[in-house]
């Protein structure tokens, strides 16, 4: 398991919001945990010097596009880069630094997948560079992916036969739990354990961490396998945990994972 960095994006500055209070087409209604003047380039660096990789820049809305390469060329091959990516534009995107593009609302339409266009991305970025985002929504006891600005809620739900499709063509998933996403009060932990169980690829859960301790409950309740996300609960936003100790936990795991038997030292700076 490891802690995954973000960088969020609203007009051009770094932000943490409550994802359930966004609205297609009003952006001045959404509710805003964190704003900051430091630049997405600032926290990429840090996040490149701290060997966080795997970690996502979302651009929230329009006007985020000089911000966002701003941060994928500070950091080379370091982050995802996901808002609005589709086949015209997922190309400019990887060529300034992004490792993969994250994808939702382009190949979930009218409710269901769009297979054409989910072939069509994969072909032009390939399958090793493209991250699946199925944020969702608990709606009838099942947690169903949501789009367009995480408000429709689709047909399809996060069982194992739609993680196994989905796997096909992408490297990894993206899944926030939107119904906390920005609360800071609690993870969705049967969504999580869902992800542990079911996902054949890497994935990343985001949404409602609160405490230090949520890395030790995501380990867990994951199995080890799902990759965690912390926003708003970060001191660097505005939070309470502690940003340093979280990369000491990740360096920490990052050991127990290479030398488990405690046989020497890394030598990558880990």
């Amino acid at each position: 398991m490891r802690f995954r960095p973000c960088i969020d994006l609203k007009g051009g500055r770094v932000v943490q919001i409550v994802g359930s209070t966004l609205r297609d087409g009003d952006l001045e209604g959404l509710q805003t945990n964190f704003e900051t003047l430091r630049s997405a380039a600032d926290y990429a660096r840090m996040y490149r010097e701290d060997r966080l990789t795997g970690g996502h820049v979302i651009c929230l809305g329009p006007g985020n596009e000089q911000a966002a390469m701003s941060a994928l060329s500070a950091f080379p091959g370091g982050l995802q880069a996901g808002g609005g990516i589709t086949t015209d534009n997922a190309r400019q995107y990887l060529d300034a630094g992004a490792s993969h593009v994250i994808v939702t609302s382009y190949v979930f339409r009218q409710g269901r997948v769009d297979t054409q266009r989910l072939k069509d991305l994969c072909r032009l970025v390939g399958k090793r560079r493209l991250v699946l985002d199925l944020s969702c929504r608990r709606r009838a006891g099942a947690y169903r992916v949501v789009t367009d600005r995480w408000q429709r809620f689709s047909d399809v739900s996060i069982t194992r036969e739609t993680l196994e499709t989905l796997a096909q063509y992408c490297d990894e998933f993206l899944v926030h739990g939107v119904d906390v996403e920005g609360k800071r009060a609690g993870i969705e932990e049967p969504l999580v354990k869902i992800l542990g169980e079911w996902s054949p690829v890497p994935v990343t859960y985001a949404g409602g961490a609160k405490a230090l301790s949520d890395l030790d409950r995501v380990k867990a309740l994951g199995k080890g396998r799902v990759d965690l996300t912390i926003g708003s609960a970060l001191d660097i936003f505005g939070g309470h945990i502690p940003y340093r100790e979280v990369v000491a936990w990740h360096r920490a795991e990052i050991r127990a994972q290479r030398c488990p038997e405690g046989k020497g030292p890394l030598t990558d700076g880990n």
